[in-house]
């Protein structure tokens, strides 16, 4: 029997954005306090299922300095989104619909202002933390600055010493703590930073507890094949396939989607990647690539092979671009309504697609042919003994006329099946079944 997160699809959100909780030093929050936002989270559980989606993947939940990622207690959750009894209230509330919750761990680093920092700042080489950072001592005085590795010179996030047999004891702990009181999967940031090794010594020993938690980890690039292989790793985000569709559409160059998707096809003898066309750190894909263009390539994420997530407010239509800059993620990372609006077609087409990615389960791990290749032009068939999937893509603002690929009727998508061949509005785009 398949495990779950073979059929798994997730709704990713920021819940700090999202919850309209401020990010930076000054906000609403500064004088402390819990306050109970994340509850309003489960005002959009119902969404999720109307989406025919059945996972939410959070980002960071965890109390932090700003933007969650500078952790400073990996047991609390953030004060600006609640406590546990608000994290217990929608795991249970996700759970009672059948939706999975994975949490953000960031493990590579942690914030200036964590208590173990801090105490290595006191106390010096001498103090009881002093092992889980790779700090450089030589000529170090006491009431002297710690000279400590930080993360992608970022001097506001402390690196962990992923050498040291505490680091590994601390993740453990934390990861079976939220597992223990509910979550199912974990997001691991920043893994790319992370000597495999670390998660080889980690994960394993999370499993044993809980042998069906599922572990993916951020990786951008690399040889993701070699990283999942020595870390233990469930999967890792196709950042390579994500580039290949928006630049491959923005730029209109599709033999970009197609080198991609080869590259996608090899990584499936050895895991099913995390695929997406939107997170909380890319500008939104309809920013990305204009709004015509969104159901291309929601159609090229649905029938390839992976374990799909769709980035809340893509579904409908949201613009963010994202900027180097202080607040250069807040377009991407915007406060929700308390409720959510109503469907419209964008939010519609995600239904359609995600249901016919639902109808064919085996789309997890198939691989993908390209049949027919122009710049403004493909035709990609996705198969195993199982079945078939063609999707036809047209860029061009002319109507196209392209092999079917011996598809016999129209799931989804604008196109007129005519035979052996789709016929494609301007712009269009179809999915078709054998």
């Amino acid at each position: 029997m398949a495990s779950w997160h073979e059929h798994v699809m997730w709704w990713q959100l920021y819940p700090l954005g999202f919850t309209g909780a401020p990010v930076r030093p000054g906000g609403a929050d500064a004088a402390g306090g819990v306050v109970h936002r994340l509850g309003r989270v489960e005002a959009w559980l119902d969404h999720v299922i109307e989406l025919g989606l059945n996972g939410i993947a959070l980002g960071p939940i965890f109390a932090s300095q700003t933007h969650g990622y500078d952790t400073v207690d990996h047991f609390r959750i953030d004060p600006r989104l609640g406590d546990d009894a608000d994290f217990d209230r929608l795991v249970a509330a996700a759970h009672r619909r059948g939706l999975r919750v994975q949490l953000d761990g960031v493990f590579n680093h942690v914030g200036r202002a964590h208590p173990l920092f801090r105490q290595v700042e006191a106390e010096g080489p001498g103090a009881a933390a002093a092992g889980l950072f790779r700090v450089d001592w030589a000529g170090w005085r006491a009431g002297a600055p710690v000279r400590a590795d930080v993360f992608e010179g970022h001097e506001a996030l402390v690196a962990l010493n992923h050498g040291a047999a505490e680091v590994a004891d601390l993740v453990v702990r934390v990861m079976e703590h939220w597992l223990d009181r509910g979550a199912d999967a974990w997001r691991l940031d920043a893994a790319y930073a992370v000597p495999p090794a670390f998660w080889a010594t980690v994960l394993p020993r999370v499993r044993e507890r809980h042998p069906g938690a599922w572990f993916t980890g951020e990786i951008i690039h690399g040889d993701y094949a070699g990283i999942v292989r020595a870390s233990a790793l469930d999967s890792v985000t196709q950042y390579e396939l994500w580039q290949g569709i928006w630049h491959g559409i923005a730029d209109r160059n599709l033999f970009e989607l197609a080198h991609a998707l080869k590259r996608h096809n090899e990584l499936l003898a050895t895991f099913v990647p995390s695929t997406f066309i939107g997170n909380h750190d890319v500008t939104r894909i309809a920013s990305a690539i204009g709004a015509d263009f969104v159901p291309h390539a929601l159609a090229v994420l649905l029938t390839v092979a992976g374990v799909p997530s769709v980035y809340a407010g893509d579904e409908y239509g949201w613009t963010g671009v994202k900027e180097q800059r202080l607040g250069g993620d807040d377009a991407i990372r915007p406060e929700f309504p308390d409720r959510p609006p109503p469907h419209d077609g964008l939010v519609r087409l995600h239904q359609d697609l995600i249901a016919v990615r639902r109808r064919h389960p085996w789309l997890v791990r198939a691989h993908t042919d390209v049949v027919h290749l122009q710049n403004r032009q493909a035709v990609l068939r996705t198969a195993t003994g199982s079945g078939a999937l063609v999707t036809a893509l047209n860029l061009a603002d002319d109507p196209a006329t392209l092999p079917a690929a011996g598809a016999a009727s129209l799931a989804t998508g604008n196109g007129d099946l005519g035979g052996t061949r789709i016929h494609l509005p301007p712009r269009g785009w179809a999915v078709l079944s054998s």
